[in-house]
Formats: C-alpha cells, structure tokens, sequence
C-alpha cells in the first residue's frame, strides 16, 4: 500500500540562512561588524584547509621516508632483483596491450601473500608498480638486464616467480605459456630445468600436458621434471642437479623472501626424493 505522507515546509536553506545571518549583522553593527565576521570565518576556513594540506603532506613524506628507510637497509642485489621482477610482470601483463587495474592488484597481492610482504614493502611495490607503468623499457630490455646481472640460480627463481604469478589464473593461454617459454630461452634456462618448473605447475593446476594432485607418484616425477616411471638413476640424477640449483645460499644475496622461496622449493625436491626413492628401494 503506497500511503501519502505529508512534507513539512521547506525552510530558507543554507544560502537563506547565511543571507539572514548577514542581514542581521548589518542592522546591529554595521558593515565593520559584517566584515569582521565573515573576515573571522574566512580565516577559520584557511586554517582548516592550509592544517589539512599540512597533514596530507606530512603523512605522504613518512611514507616515503619509511619506503626509503627499507630500501636502504636492504641489499643492491635485492632491490634491483625486485625492481626487474615487478617491472617484467607489468610487461607481461601489457602484452595483451593494457594492464588493468585486477592485474596490478594481482601482482602486490602475490607479494603479500606467497613473499610475505608487510604494509610498508607493499607501498615500496606498488610504488614500483607505478614507475614500470610509465616506464619505456621493453620487456627484452628488462630480461637482458636480468641475464647480464644474475646467474643461473637467480634466474631459476624469477621463472619461478613468473610462473607463480601466471598460475593464479585458473587458467594459462597458450599465448601465456609461449611467452613463458620466450622468458625461458632468453634467460638461457636448460630446457630440462625449465620443464622441471613447467610440469609442476601444470601438475598443480590440472592443466593439459599435467597430471592431477590424486595422481601422488606421477606428480613427484614431475616435481623432479621426470617422465613417470624414470628408473631411480635418473631420479638422482634429477634430484642432485636440482639441489645444486636450488639451495637457498645460492640465492642468499637476492634477500630473505627469496631465500625463503629455494627453501620451499628445497622442500618439494627433497619430498619427491625420499617418496620415489622408498618406491625403488620397495619394488
């Protein structure tokens, strides 16, 4: 039921009042009085606006003086592996000619959540976010960067990364994964190691060319870039290289989130060894 309600009278309004109000001065005191009112109010209004300025500017140096304080208190090596990082990850996301606002947030909350980082680097990357977004580096030039600066170790731990970030997604084009492929062969990742990195993260998704988390042997083969079945020679053989590649002092220098990333990596080979090695030593 629509039922009628009655509206109370509209008043004078804002500008009304203010009219009244300035009238009223008038008639006690005058325009001196008028004046210094208004005159009073105005300041009180500059002071307001001028405080406001003040804090807004203030709180945006403490930002950066902390995102400052951070960046010097870590390594070269880190800074600049983390720059090149997040700088390739917009190109990539640029490849499909603009980057959306989902994609920028994909790449700071990845480092929150799998690099842990707190509120304070967080700015610093959505700070370097912003710097790769205007900047005229192309992708080429930015890898070239990367293979002239770091060895083979840290290479392994950006295609990592890259990797991590892509499969986020539910799914990887095959545009997506020629790219990655394109990555690999210009970082010059051995084939077989890059395999290695392809398979498990095609295993976790279910991807085509992947085997499904039920399948437990078939996914440790892969986490070592085996075939199943591989005969235990060939286990080793994978597992000595990859552990060689990934231990975590050779990746010390890059800083503790990406020590931490070898680690885990560490812990998956490690994990796959032990469980095919009970496997061969059982049949």
């Amino acid at each position: 039921m629509i039922i009628y309600q009655r509206r109370a009278p509209a008043g004078p309004g804002c500008g009304g009042c203010l009219l009244l109000v300035a009238l009223a001065l008038l008639v006690l005191g005058g325009a001196p009085l008028l004046l210094n009112v208004f005159g009073t109010l105005l300041l009180a209004l500059g002071i307001v606006v001028l405080t406001g300025f003040i804090a807004v500017w203030a709180f945006t140096w403490y930002v950066r003086h902390k995102v400052r304080l951070y960046e010097q208190s870590q390594s070269e090596s880190h800074n600049l592996f983390v720059y090149l990082l997040v700088h390739i990850l917009v190109r990539i996301a640029q490849l499909d000619g603009t980057v959306t606002r989902a994609e920028t947030a994909a790449i700071s909350e990845f480092f929150r959540v799998h690099l842990h980082y707190n509120h304070q680097q967080l700015l610093w990357v959505k700070g370097l976010i912003k710097e790769a977004m205007a900047s005229q580096l192309t992708l080429d030039d930015l890898l070239a960067e990367f293979r002239r600066r770091f060895g083979y170790e840290p290479r392994l731990i950006l295609l990592e990364l890259i990797y991590r970030v892509m499969y986020v997604n539910a799914e990887v084009s095959p545009q997506e994964l020629q790219t990655l492929q394109q990555i690999a062969d210009f970082l010059e990742i051995n084939p077989y190691d890059h395999q290695a990195i392809r398979a498990r993260y095609q295993a976790r998704a279910g991807a085509p060319g992947g085997v499904r988390g039920a399948d437990q042997e078939a996914r440790y083969y892969r986490t070592l870039g085996l075939e199943p079945g591989a005969d235990f020679e060939q286990v080793k053989s994978a597992y000595r290289n990859l552990s060689k590649q990934y231990h975590p002092d050779k990746v010390n220098h890059l800083g503790e989130e990406f020590k931490k990333v070898a680690e885990e990596k560490m812990k998956e080979i490690n994990q796959a060894y032990q469980y095919l090695k009970k496997r061969h030593e059982g049949s």
